[in-house]
């Protein structure tokens, strides 16, 4: 499985964006599909996740409220759209997938990545 991420941009401080993340295929069903994000010189941490018929939805504390994820299993897609934006938000935005149905936060957790967007937000 191959997915592909895009969406990024420079946006103003309070402004919004939506990523989308496509995959060549779905993976073995069920599968959760998440979004992660690394700032420059740190982890690369969780944002959000999603279960395999879009019912159920985690989110880390930074972003609850402001992003929001849902997926198209007809395409075979997964978007995170962002809201009041922060600086502290630029990072590189990672969409991942994992076969499964528990909506796992760990990294390791996941099977299956994209390429990565970039995502800057100005003051």
């Amino acid at each position: 499985v191959q997915l592909q991420a895009s969406g990024g941009g420079l946006v103003q401080a309070g402004g919004s964006l939506r990523l989308s993340c496509a995959a060549s295929r779905r993976t073995v069903s069920p599968s959760v599909m998440g979004w992660f994000r690394q700032a420059p010189g740190k982890e690369r941490d969780f944002v959000a996740a999603i279960s395999d018929d879009g019912s159920n939805t985690y989110y880390s504390e930074s972003v609850e409220g402001r992003f929001t994820i849902s997926r198209d299993n007809a395409k075979t897609t997964v978007y995170l759209q962002m809201h009041s934006l922060r600086p502290e938000d630029t990072a590189v935005y990672y969409c991942a997938a994992r076969n499964g149905v528990v909506l796992a936060t760990p990294q390791a957790e996941y099977d299956y990545w994209g390429q990565g967007t970039q995502v800057t937000v100005s003051s």
